[in-house]
């Protein structure tokens, strides 16, 4: 089957089961909405609140999937991923500071803005520690993601006692820590839809060089591609992408480990197909997970981040094992 062909039948059997969960989205929830009520003046509310939800879950899981398919191509690690090298955790603090600081009421764009700066900080800090000459070690490249991870992560903690003793902005720096498709506030969710948009349409533009990057920097530069200039661009759209989806929905984990890896399963390492089935299939993924996330308990619902750090961590010590016997290519 060819490339063309590939894509073509998963873009509809992904696109079949988007239209299926997000219409699971709105009906699923311990206030059931029948079929019928999904018209009716009766649900509306609720019918509302529902999708706005299942679209915030098609933006974060389809930009941090993308994130992922990046990092992973760019690093040349089947490991690498958005929340395991701490891109995720700078961009939350990045996001926090601009929250507490009440720069959030200077417009839409400033939140997610914020958090950029943080995942870039965040992504250049982490590939600094662990280059070793021109070579960055799979090991160490972990090593320096759980480092900035968990600096960030304890920075995090701090904001949060200091809000505490404060007394304002509680809620708004646990949502960072938990993560949440609760729609708080719409204009940060339209900023973030267009930050994702635009990081996976540049990204597509990019597939034929993420290609040639994955044969090794050495063969891409003999190729003709200018390697340095296109890892930073491509850092930037991962950066771009993982700050507008923490922005709008706090720290998620795992989805660009776990997402990337199933699509390459079914359709091969060709980033033309890998791409934009990724999107598709973080998008599908995350919604199901909240649909899950908020049923699972009888009262209440689960961060969303708990379930997805339930279905990664074992995934990543996986293929962390595997990699360890060479049997990830």
């Amino acid at each position: 089957m060819t490339g063309g062909q590939k894509l073509a039948r998963g873009i509809i059997i992904l696109g079949a089961a988007l239209v299926v969960s997000f219409g699971w989205a709105l009906i699923a929830g311990h206030a059931r909405v029948p079929v019928r009520g999904l018209f009716s003046e009766q649900y509306a509310g609720l019918v509302r609140i529902r999708a706005a939800r299942a679209l915030l879950g098609i933006i974060v899981g389809a930009g941090l999937s993308v994130s992922g398919v990046i990092l992973q191509g760019v690093l040349r690690n089947p490991l690498a991923d958005p929340y395991v090298l701490g891109v995720s955790s700078g961009a939350g603090v990045g996001a926090a500071l601009a929250m507490l600081a009440g720069l959030a009421a200077m417009g839409a764009w400033v939140v997610p803005g914020a958090a950029f700066i943080g995942a870039v900080l965040a992504i250049l800090l982490v590939y600094l520690l662990a280059r070793e000459g021109k070579a960055v070690p799979v090991y160490t490249l972990l090593l320096a993601g759980v480092i900035v991870n968990s600096v960030a992560g304890s920075f995090l903690i701090f904001l949060v006692h200091t809000t505490i003793a404060r007394g304002e902005g509680l809620h708004s720096v646990m949502w960072w820590l938990l993560g949440s498709l609760q729609v708080l506030e719409p204009g940060r969710v339209i900023a973030a839809g267009a930050a994702v948009g635009l990081g996976v349409l540049i990204t597509l533009f990019f597939t034929r060089d993420l290609n040639v990057l994955s044969i090794g920097e050495e063969p891409a530069a003999h190729l003709g591609l200018r390697v340095e200039r296109t890892k930073k661009l491509l850092f930037v759209v991962a950066s771009l992408v993982t700050g507008a989806a923490v922005a709008a929905s706090g720290l998620i984990g795992f989805v660009g480990l776990i997402v990337p890896h199933g699509v390459r399963l079914v359709v091969g390492p060709d980033n033309k197909v890998l791409v934009p089935l990724s999107a598709l299939a973080g998008a599908v993924f995350l919604v199901i997970a909240d649909i899950i996330a908020r049923t699972i308990l009888p009262a209440g619902e689960l961060p969303i981040g708990v379930i997805t750090a339930f279905l990664g961590g074992p995934f990543f010590l996986y293929l962390l094992r595997r990699q360890r016997r060479g049997g990830v290519q």
